[in-house]
């Protein structure tokens, strides 16, 4: 999995100071360019950029999955269960409220993994995971 190409992924945000304050305070993402519409960001080795918009409607549906309402669209990174760890304890000093509460999905069966969703000041959803077995990821 090391040798992964980094993704991209731009979207929107209705305010680029609380975006740059979430991505970059309570995340911990390092900030690339920017401009007076958009700014970089590195997310664990991928660019997330975030592009002012007007103000849009939070996050569009829900998928039942594991007996919890996954928030769709969203978007995310799959950690090492140390640094995913990390991040669930890091959004919680930060006073960041969970869509779904850090837990383990799937526990028992193929494609076991810790996820946790919430979402940025502007709405979008985000969930990362960690599996024990990076292996199970497509598991079936």
């Amino acid at each position: 999995m090391a040798d992964i190409a980094p993704f991209h992924i731009a979207f929107p945000v209705d305010d680029l100071a609380a975006a740059r304050h979430f991505y970059g305070t309570v995340m911990g993402c390092p900030e690339g360019r920017s401009a007076a519409d958009w700014i970089d960001f590195n997310l664990y080795g991928h660019q997330i950029v975030a592009h002012r918009v007007e103000r849009r409607a939070a996050v569009a549906a829900h998928n039942p999955v594991d007996g919890h309402n996954v928030p769709v669209p969203h978007f995310g990174v799959v950690l090492p269960p140390a640094d995913w760890q990390a991040l669930a304890d890091r959004l919680r000093a930060h006073d960041v409220a969970f869509v779904i509460e850090p837990h383990t999905r799937f526990a028992g069966q193929p494609g076991e993994q810790s996820t946790m969703f919430f979402l940025d000041p502007a709405g979008n959803a985000l969930e990362f995971k960690a599996f024990a077995d990076v292996g199970q990821l497509f598991a079936r």
